[in-house]
């Protein structure tokens, strides 16, 4: 058993964590190179994504798209990205960023950053997000020069990043969407993962979804799915790592079969899924998945944003929200947040016009309601998050 993962009383330096983790990061690239779940994004010739793709993803629970998303685009969505990132209040109890100014989000009905202590693992062992992170990742010792807090997550894409509201109307990605969970799909919520170069901290093995695993109707596909795009190289010193077709195994003992695994969260049958930049990754929410505290000298960045089928949805009490979950999904709910898309649709079609629009069904027949400008930021966008469907 390797003694970086396990867990001594004495923290481990980032180098020892990373030595730790060498053999089997190339280990679990080999596996993941050997599925075979990588390559352009393809449609059929009726414009749904190819059906060897989505047999791929159906059968693996993950597939990476690569080069989806063009250099200008991720030059764009790189700059708004960074923007939050010098605007962040600089610790989590803090108003203002690091230059003194009022911090990004200070007026928002929920402020668009998460914090954690440095290389640290947050969720992990705590009954934090419904308990889903039941055991904890290795957390090495940071630096001496480590600041007390970073940010792990950022959240308010599509209000906080022109970029990321035009990203949110990509109509290939939104083409994959329908594919998978039919043409009135739903959107789920969207989240930044920052993981800092020397700081960045981890995310134990989880599934995500809460409602449905007892519901007669569970299959595989019932929680939805997560795009990531990266808008840097996912390396596998900080990717996220996957167990491909756990997704079709139930809700998993994960205490259990780290126990089995004496111990250690170098789970066997995990890969890493290492991308370019402009790669996107799609990943079942039900998949076991997680990553390592980030001890490389890498950055990561992944914009991360899901979607369902409205049938998963429509009638659900709230779960993992973020504000009140006492509340039900009900026609109204789903029609809000939903139209964050054809808002999202109308931005990216002023920016580019000549690219083929995606058609978004529920919508078709009044898009000139949500058209983007700055009523529908104030109607639509503004706080949009504060909607999100989590189940």
């Amino acid at each position: 058993m390797n003694d970086a993962l396990i867990g001594n009383s004495e923290p481990l330096s980032q180098e020892a964590h990373a030595a730790g983790l060498e053999a089997y990061r190339k280990a679990g690239q080999v596996r993941e190179r050997s599925i075979g779940n990588r390559g352009p994004l393809r449609f059929g010739a009726d414009g749904k994504l190819h059906s060897e793709i989505l047999e791929a993803f159906h059968r693996q629970g993950f597939f990476i798209f690569e080069g989806v998303i063009d250099t200008e685009e991720i030059a764009s969505l790189r700059c708004d990205a960074n923007v939050m990132l010098e605007r962040a209040p600089v610790n989590r109890n803090a108003k203002v960023d690091a230059q003194g100014c009022p911090a990004l989000g200070i007026n928002y009905a929920r402020l668009p950053y998460r914090y954690t202590k440095p290389l640290a693992d947050p969720w992990g062992g705590t009954d934090a997000l419904g308990g889903r992170h039941p055991t904890q990742m290795t957390q090495p010792k940071p630096t001496g020069d480590a600041p007390e807090d970073v940010v792990f997550i950022m959240y308010s894409m599509c209000q906080s990043m022109p970029a990321g509201l035009r990203l949110y109307g990509h109509p290939q990605l939104l083409a994959v969407a329908e594919s998978i969970n039919g043409e009135d799909f739903v959107p789920f919520n969207d989240a930044i993962f920052v993981k800092q170069p020397g700081l960045g901290g981890s995310v134990s093995w989880h599934q995500d979804g809460v409602t449905h695993w007892e519901s007669p109707d569970w299959d595989p596909g019932i929680h939805g799915f997560n795009f990531q795009v990266q808008l840097y190289p996912a390396t596998l010193g900080n990717c996220l790592w996957v167990v491909p077709g756990s997704h079709k195994r139930g809700r998993i003992d994960i205490k259990g079969q780290i126990a089995e695994n004496g111990g250690s969260e170098q789970l066997p049958d995990a890969v890493p899924l290492v991308c370019k930049a402009g790669d996107v990754t799609i990943v079942n929410r039900q998949m076991l998945h997680g990553s390592f505290a980030n001890s490389s000298p890498d950055l990561r960045i992944s914009l991360t944003f899901g979607f369902h089928r409205r049938k998963s949805v429509l009638g659900m009490k709230a779960a993992l929200a973020m504000e009140d979950d006492d509340i039900y999904y009900d026609e109204q709910r789903v029609f809000e947040r939903s139209s964050v898309i054809q808002v999202a649709i109308d931005a990216r079609h002023q920016e580019r016009p000549t690219e083929p629009r995606f058609d978004y069904k529920p919508f078709s027949d009044i898009q000139d309601d949500f058209k983007f400008n700055e009523e529908t930021f104030e109607r639509v966008i503004k706080d949009y998050n504060t909607k999100d469907l989590a189940i």
